[in-house]
């Protein structure tokens, strides 16, 4: 998508502007198209990945939602329990259409930001390929019980024993329309669906009936892509900075910097941008850069100076981890696999 053109449907899905009649008109269109693909794919679900355990961790809007951080705190939870989690996923905005194994070496251009991100964040393996039944299988193949599929609700052929929606607390479902007139992928019924509803930060725009887990995106350290030093948030308490937020919700990493009392001007690129020295020729080079970890993985290599990046962690609820974890130790353990 052209940058000029996400953001004027943000302003429609997510501010004030109406949708014009002809983005409303195609929105049945796109009804029909997912309610058949639905149908489609849950009648192509591959029968020898029905014992495999499966999470679905994605969302029913356009646009990042929290996702990634999720999964990375998921996999940290598998793993602590003792089990031999991996994730699969389609590598969004990649140019290598084959299927690979994501390494944290792994170039963001041919594996897509968010799975290595994922891979140098949750230690775990990766695979990243267009079919992710395919990539299910090809990741039973290293010695894993449990697979994590970042994004893929909409993928009704791939099996799930759980879904986990991730919702953005702050821009909630927007204008409530489908796409092309609104953010929605699917209606909001789906979401009587999924396993967990995980709300990022304060559930400012959300059905008051919905029953949400809330998750907190804690701020850990500013690591320098120079020299790997690290500082808090908090020692950059007054200064100056150019914040640079290639993501779904640029406001949210705004936020975060100002809350530490961090001057920053806003450098605001779409989703997933791919990244050139050329972004960043026309900011002032005195004050140090200040991005997300997301970006960083597209940024190595350009010889950025005094550039710095934010790690983020997601905080959730300890009783609903604890359930979550003993829901996938049973179902992993159980004989002959989920049901």
């Amino acid at each position: 998508m052209r940058p000029e053109t996400e953001f004027k449907l943000n302003e429609i899905w997510y501010g004030d502007k109406p949708a014009p009649w002809w983005l409303r008109m195609l929105t049945p269109v796109y009804r029909l198209g997912n309610s058949l693909d639905r149908r489609l794919g849950l009648k192509r679900r591959p029968s020898d990945l029905d014992s495999t355990f499966i999470i679905v961790v994605g969302n029913v809007t356009v646009g990042g939602s929290g996702k990634t951080p999720v999964v990375i705190r998921l996999c940290q939870l598998l793993r602590q329990a003792g089990l031999k989690p991996g994730v699969i996923s389609r590598g969004y905005g990649r140019k290598d259409r084959r299927l690979r194994l994501v390494s944290p070496d792994s170039s963001a251009a041919v594996v897509g930001d968010e799975p290595l991100l994922i891979a140098q964040r949750a230690g775990v393996p990766v695979i990243v390929s267009r079919d992710r039944c395919e990539a299910a299988r090809t990741l039973l193949r290293h010695n894993i019980n449990v697979i994590i599929s970042d994004d893929g609700l909409q993928h009704y052929r791939l099996p799930r024993a759980l879904g986990v929606c991730v919702v953005d607390g702050t821009r909630g479902f927007g204008n409530g329309h489908l796409i092309p007139a609104g953010p929605l992928r699917e209606p909001l019924e789906r979401l009587a669906c999924v396993d967990a509803v995980v709300v990022n930060g304060e559930a400012k725009n959300l059905p008051e009936n919905l029953p949400l887990i809330h998750m907190q995106l804690e701020a850990g350290l500013l690591r320098s892509m120079n020299d790997g030093q690290s500082w808090r948030l908090s020692q950059f308490a007054g200064c100056k900075a150019n914040a640079v937020a290639g993501i779904g919700n640029p406001s949210r990493f705004f936020s975060l910097l100002r809350s530490a009392r961090i001057n920053v001007t806003e450098h605001v690129f779409p989703d997933h941008h791919v990244f050139a020295a050329k972004d960043f020729e026309q900011m002032d080079p005195s004050l140090p850069i200040l991005m997300t970890e997301k970006d960083a993985v597209k940024c190595k290599g350009l010889g950025l100076k005094n550039a710095w990046v934010l790690s983020v962690d997601a905080v959730l609820p300890s009783d609903w981890e604890r359930d979550f974890v003993k829901r996938v130790v049973n179902g992993v353990s159980a004989p002959g696999g989920h049901q």
